[in-house]
């Protein structure tokens, strides 16, 4: 088994990545223009069940598996790698059935009780279909992440998202014009048919795998010795994503209820939930594909320098890996602060240039922190993560709380300006201490912010004064952007935030070069 780079196995990643997103925001586009945006906050209303579920199945297990695969094939213990996916998947698929059953015969009071709205019921019984599949394809994933074979799930990713499109292409015409409920039941068939082929997909990618590299190594850990060291992982980190996910839930529950006591009507509420969830935050988290792939492959090569007592062989990647998750992120605060309205009107046609205004602001904390998310779990700090979750979602749940029903949708995204920072802060000082990385705030953040402030303001009025005039809106907007990246990353270069041979010394750079070099 040849092992790749870190950052070539994160490119595969986010190459299947940008491809997701530019066929999710299609198919958002579509979602948006058919159900509208009440439409699409019931929807989003839905996906908090669904991210719950998973938590419960898969999110830790996930994780773990991916660590663990990592660190056994580290120590050349490929028959330890086969008893611990094994494991994983009996138990995953267990919970994956009981949440089925659970969330089959439990709908009604979900959508009674809860949600207060009945439109919801047929989707959660579509839903609870999804998680068996869900779980069982999500441990075989993790494997192929932990060997940083990334070729696989990146296949598989784009697969996911061409079934659920490809089967809600079909499906609209038959049940939209009967309303809401069943246009939302549409989209979430198309969930069910996606998690199917997933998991067909990725078991017979697994099965095809095994047998061409004849993983045949009799394992050296007992069956409970290895369902110690899986729960032992992942009961910690389940915990964290499923207290995450019920909180986040709260939240999606409270957003609606605490802008109808701000003056909103029950619609009109609904419809501001569906703008910010559904429309703006998607658009705000798209540039994020390679630092989420980034974040992925560290978890693995994090845990291979763990494994062997060297995380000083790592340090140099993590630093350069936060100062491109820095970078990204002012960049795409510099987009989002200079063409907001522009871009909801292009993209979704709706007025949501405010809340794009607004959430830019946050770029640069929330791409960050994606990185410092797999530096973290690499290094095994589950515990921590769990405790600067919970303290975020409980600074949100406060905002919402007590400020929304006063200053509307704006104290919500204050809130979570406010938690970002905070989690931010505890996060790098965490890892600061764990690794001792190099705290290089001058091209982290200064050179950067110069440089956004430069490109913004010098786009924006070549935008306003020629681009727009001459171009039109679309056209315009398109060639706005392209000047604005252009320029932003010229600027950063020239000011020496960074150069090409860190890149290249990244993309070439492999956990066992790192190592090997730190043992010599």
């Amino acid at each position: 088994m040849r092992k790749k780079g870190i950052v070539a196995s994160a490119l595969i990643l986010t190459g299947a990545g940008v491809i997701t997103r530019l066929l999710g925001f299609v198919y958002r586009i579509y979602m948006s223009n058919i159900l509208g945006a009440e439409g699409m906050g019931l929807y989003q209303l839905i996906m908090p069940v669904y991210a719950l579920a998973w938590s419960i199945a898969c999110s830790g297990f996930n994780t773990t598996i991916s660590k663990i695969i990592a660190a056994e094939r580290a120590k050349g213990e490929y028959g330890n790698m086969g008893r611990v996916l094994k494991q994983a998947i009996l138990i995953t698929t267990g919970i994956g059935f009981a949440l089925s059953v659970t969330l089959h015969f439990s709908a009604e009071a979900v959508s009674i009780y809860f949600f207060k709205d009945i439109r919801a019921l047929l989707s959660l019984r579509i839903l609870s279909l999804a998680f068996p599949f869900m779980a069982a394809g999500t441990c075989i994933r993790g494997f192929f992440l932990g060997l940083q074979e990334t070729l696989v799930p990146a296949i598989n990713q784009v697969l996911e998202q061409c079934v659920r499109m490809i089967a809600i292409y079909f499906l609209a015409g038959l049940f939209i014009h009967r309303g809401l409920e069943y246009a939302c039941a549409v989209a979430v068939i198309g969930i069910v048919c996606e998690e199917v082929v997933s998991f067909l997909y990725i078991l017979i990618s697994y099965r095809r795998f095994k047998s061409i590299n004849r993983l045949t190594k009799r394992p050296t850990i007992s069956p409970s010795a290895a369902l110690t060291m899986i729960m032992s992982m992942a009961v910690p980190l389940t915990a964290n994503r499923v207290v995450s996910s019920l909180l986040a839930t709260l939240e999606n529950i409270l957003i609606p209820q605490r802008l109808q006591l701000h003056g909103l009507t029950a619609s009109q509420s609904m419809s501001v939930f569906g703008q910010i969830s559904g429309m703006a935050m998607p658009l705000i988290y798209f540039p994020t594909a390679l630092l989420t792939s980034l974040s992925i492959t560290l978890v693995p090569a994090v845990s291979e320098a763990a494994a062997l007592n060297r995380l000083g062989s790592i340090r140099p990647t993590v630093s350069k890996s936060v100062l491109f998750a820095s970078i990204s992120g002012i960049g795409a605060a510099s987009l989002f602060l200079i063409f907001p309205n522009e871009l909801g009107l292009a993209i979704y046609n709706q007025p949501i240039g405010n809340m794009l205004f607004i959430l830019g602001v946050m770029c640069p904390f929330l791409y960050i922190q994606i990185i410092f998310s797999g530096v973290l779990n690499g290094l095994g700090h589950q515990v921590f993560i769990f405790k600067v979750s919970l303290l975020s979602s409980l600074i949100n749940i406060l905002f919402i709380y007590f400020l929304v029903p006063e200053r509307g949708i704006n104290a919500f995204m204050l809130g979570w300006f406010t938690s970002l920072v905070a989690s931010c802060g505890l996060e790098i000082r965490k890892i600061y201490e764990s690794i001792h990385i190099d705290l290089d705030f001058t091209n982290w953040l200064v050179k950067p912010v110069i440089a956004a402030a430069a490109s913004g303001l010098t786009v924006k009025f070549l935008a306003n004064r020629y681009l727009f005039p001459l171009l039109g809106a679309k056209i315009g907007l398109l060639a706005g952007i392209a000047a604005l990246l252009g320029m932003f990353c010229a600027f950063v270069v020239l000011m020496g935030a960074i150069g090409k041979d860190d890149f290249d010394k990244l993309l070439r750079k492999k956990p066992e070069d790192a190592i090997g070099k730190a043992a010599a």
